[in-house]
């Protein structure tokens, strides 16, 4: 059967989210999951929108080995070189260049004309290839370009030496009709592209809520690459959801007639991980990966499932990974039943990471009676956040209630080795413990979401607790889990206090137009 590429920007354009800016540590374990993934092209980050972009994608490109790994550059001669000189280490290494091609574009953002970005484009593919034998060429907003320039500049960058063409939707303006017609179009006009095996590429954004709509339905039209994020993230509403259009391509090959490399059953695993890294909350309706995506509540729906589960059913919740959320083991239970249980769930944890979720494990386990694999999964979740951590909670004390004025006691250390203590009375304990948090800390931010959410069934169960701050900086977001909702909150405002300390050492400066 014929194979569609999956493209994953989540590290590139996924990052671009306000407030979901990742450290190196965490850059690296998502590209380690989308490698296990079976991701077939990895777009690692924008080397020349700083050094620590420019450190990632090295790090990235020494260390995956299965996927491509792809770093993004304006069709600007500096941006190449630093491109070239990032993916260097890759075994399997691309450079991904564009140009604006929209007359909107090119009069009002590069304020040029359609020569300079033709000649432009050339010799910017041109020195790419210097570095690879596999460069990508994207003419950005192509869905509002005229069609002969278009087909000029494609032409242009092939006999330059692009071996992939992306033709993105920029601004999600598409519609699928239209965005089918364009790639089928261009096909049929341009026999070069089948006579030198050139990959033409999708790339949708989802301003009108169209994005994996467009993405399939490019794929109709000839796409045989598909650019695309977890969870859908990325600037504005977001990008095409990887999990949706892999999903779609294999629950519907009677139609699309075509699959993906990728290990669906470790889509919810990924998914999970990158919601709790860049603090983006999956919501609950989701299509694949959402808490809802397999739940029944409708009468008629429980007993069409109870009879046959392919009555509302379309996909197995198992085929993209999600847990029965069965009961796990309790405090007597030993490492090797726990790293087992581990394994099942699809993660990989070095021994040390292992002993640390351990021994939570076991602590969680004296608090509550009942314990599941949800309840591992955010104990996992959080280990994958350590390296983020700046400032740890040392301890925690709250006096609230009627009449009383609520006051919290919070100690932290700094770094492992500074402790530091202060108190503050607020509105609430919530607000009392981040002002003290504030006053330890020197960041001043100001709360702009708040959310609760029970991590399993039962009164014992761990609460979630996932927050936004508004900084000079930017915005952010933290999420913190325990058994108390107190704590959980501590942990959450913590949690985005570190990504800001961690975002001001980096000093990551994003150029103003950075990407397709």
């Amino acid at each position: 059967m014929d194979s569609v590429r999956i493209f994953d920007t989540t590290l590139r354009d996924g990052e671009q989210s306000p407030g979901a800016t990742l450290t190196l540590p965490e850059k690296l374990e998502v590209a380690k999951l989308l490698e296990s993934l079976n991701v077939d092209i990895i777009e690692a980050g924008f080397p020349i929108s700083s050094e620590g972009d420019f450190e990632s994608v090295k790090q990235i490109a020494q260390t995956v080995t299965k996927s491509v790994v792809c770093g993004l550059a304006r069709c600007v001669e500096i941006d190449i070189r630093r491109a070239g000189e990032a993916i260097k280490p890759a075994k399997m290494g691309r450079i991904h260049t564009f140009i604006s091609s929209s007359d909107i574009h090119i009069e009002h953002q590069l304020k040029s004309d359609k020569a300079t970005v033709l000649k432009r484009g050339v010799a910017m593919v041109k020195l790419a290839r210097e570095y690879t034998d596999d460069v990508e060429f994207s003419a950005m907003d192509a869905t509002r370009t005229g069609e002969t320039f278009l087909h000029e500049l494609v032409h242009a960058a092939i006999e330059a030496g692009a071996t992939t063409i992306n033709l993105p939707d920029t601004v999600g303006y598409a519609t699928p009709t239209d965005y089918r017609a364009m790639f089928a179009n261009i096909i049929a006009k341009l026999p070069i592209i089948n006579e030198r095996g050139i990959i033409l590429s999708s790339h949708c954004h989802d301003d009108l809520g169209m994005a994996v709509a467009n993405s399939l339905a490019a794929v109709e039209g000839g796409a045989r690459q598909v650019e695309c994020t977890i969870n859908g993230i990325g600037e504005r509403a977001g990008n095409a959801a990887l999990e949706e259009i892999v999903m779609a391509l294999r629950t519907r090959r009677d139609h699309y007639g075509v699959d993906s490399r990728i290990e669906a059953r470790k889509i919810y695993q990924t998914s999970r991980t990158v919601s709790t890294l860049t603090g983006l909350a999956v919501p609950r309706n989701k299509a694949v990966v959402g808490r809802n995506a397999f739940a029944h509540e409708s009468g008629i729906h429980q007993d069409g499932v109870l009879k046959h589960k392919n009555t509302y059913e379309i996909m197995d919740p198992s085929s993209v990974g999600v847990p029965s959320n069965e009961l796990v083991m309790g405090k007597h239970s030993g490492r090797a039943a726990f790293r087992d249980r581990v394994t099942q769930l699809g993660y990989t944890l070095s021994d040390e990471q292992i002993e640390r979720v351990f021994n939570q494990f076991k602590a969680l386990a004296d608090k509550k009676k009942e314990l599941f694999d949800e309840d591992i999964e955010v104990l996992i979740d959080s280990e994958f956040g350590r390296e983020n951590a700046v400032w740890e909670l040392v301890s925690l004390q709250v006096m609230t209630g009627t009449n009383a004025i609520p006051t919290a006691t919070v100690t932290l250390k700094h770094t492992g080795t500074e402790v530091s203590q202060d108190a503050s009375v607020g509105d609430g304990p919530v607000d009392a413990i981040y002002s003290a948090i504030s006053r330890i800390t020197g960041v001043k931010a100001a709360l702009t979401d708040y959310r609760i959410r029970a991590v399993t069934v039962g009164k014992e169960a761990q609460g979630e607790v996932q927050i936004a701050l508004a900084h000079a900086d930017g915005d952010i977001r933290g999420r913190g889990v325990s058994t108390d909702i107190l704590e959980a909150s501590a942990l959450a405002y913590l949690s985005a206090v570190n990504r800001l300390t961690s975002a001001a050492t980096r000093k990551r400066q994003v150029t103003q137009h950075s990407g397709v």
